[in-house]
């Protein structure tokens, strides 16, 4: 007898569909860091500002995941805002809100 995942039974899949290899939109468009870093030397000015507009999406990102760190620990925007090199008004306009900001695609 063959057990259908509870997820499959929800959405009509069969267990071929659901084990079958798939591409995935979402990691056919990482980029190694390295590459984007390589691209960024490159002769050609559309592959190098497209290193550089992934490099900057990608240190938002960070940005972003180590101020919510910083939050949840309990720092003060004061802090953070000394760490950044940036007025606390300004990273708590930036990540104030309290909902995620829409990222940039990388790569």
């Amino acid at each position: 007898m063959q057990v259908i995942p509870a997820a499959a039974k929800r959405t009509g899949f069969r267990q071929e569909d659901l084990t079958t290899p798939a591409v995935s939109r979402y990691l056919d468009g990482v980029v190694e860091p390295s590459e984007v870093v390589a691209q960024t030397a490159s002769a050609d000015p559309e592959v190098g500002l497209r290193g550089v507009a992934s490099l900057r999406a990608l240190l938002e990102a960070v940005e972003e995941l180590q101020v919510r760190r910083a939050r949840e620990l309990g720092w003060s925007w004061r802090q953070i805002a000394d760490l950044l090199g940036v007025s606390k008004q300004a990273v708590h306009q930036k990540y104030g809100k309290g909902e995620p900001r829409a990222r940039r695609r990388f790569g």
